[in-house]
């Protein structure tokens, strides 16, 4: 289900990072997210059945993302208006549909990220170059979690895995998250299925 929402990429990344980085604290990687308000980033997927997808990553906070995937892949996955809607575009446009909600990834796009909430995060590390923090929504934790991976000195988001209620992983390798202007019409699904 949430193999082409989590689009990533390449779990064994080498991050390069100033030799005086350290972990980053709750605070400082809520206050990131928080920035992030309209963004782009091309994207490496790594599915759970081995299989790589790469394409476009759109993001506007609060509550929107798109995702673009590269050919041979003729899909778009949306999240907007609380919903997600997967569009497989070689099926004519058919398109599956569900609350954003029972996805982790609803943590990022709402609309103020406080990891500090009791409840939300289920462990942090920090490997000598990146920070990582585990989430889970502390109402819906059936939904699965999502381990977000950051560098520091600037902060930036550089992978996410999500991990499903069923125990599934999807890894999204970020390139080069970039501010972006977007026009809320680019996150409706009637947009991309016409």
């Amino acid at each position: 289900m949430f193999r082409t929402l989590a689009a990533a990429g390449i779990a064994a990344l080498t991050f390069v990072a100033p030799a005086a980085a350290q972990q980053l604290s709750l605070s400082e990687v809520s206050s990131y997210l928080n920035t992030i308000q309209s963004a782009q980033s091309g994207f490496t997927q790594l599915n759970a059945d081995g299989s790589i997808s790469t394409g476009t990553l759109y993001i506007k906070r609060p509550g929107k993302v798109r995702f673009e995937y590269d050919p041979p892949e003729e899909s778009v996955v949306l999240a907007s208006s609380g919903a997600v809607y997967i569009v497989d575009k070689k099926l004519g446009g058919q398109t599956d549909t569900y609350p954003l909600s029972r996805t982790p990834l609803s943590i990022v796009l709402d609309r103020n990220v406080d990891l500090t909430r009791s409840g939300m995060v289920t462990d942090t590390g920090y490997d000598g170059t990146a920070t990582t923090v585990t989430a889970q929504d502390p109402r819906n934790p059936e939904a699965g979690t999502i381990q977000l991976k950051f560098t520091a000195n600037p902060v930036e988001l550089r992978q996410w895995v999500i991990t499903d209620g069923q125990g599934t992983p999807t890894t999204v390798v970020l390139n080069d998250l970039q501010e972006a202007s977007l026009r809320n019409s680019f996150f409706l699904v009637d947009n991309v299925i016409d």
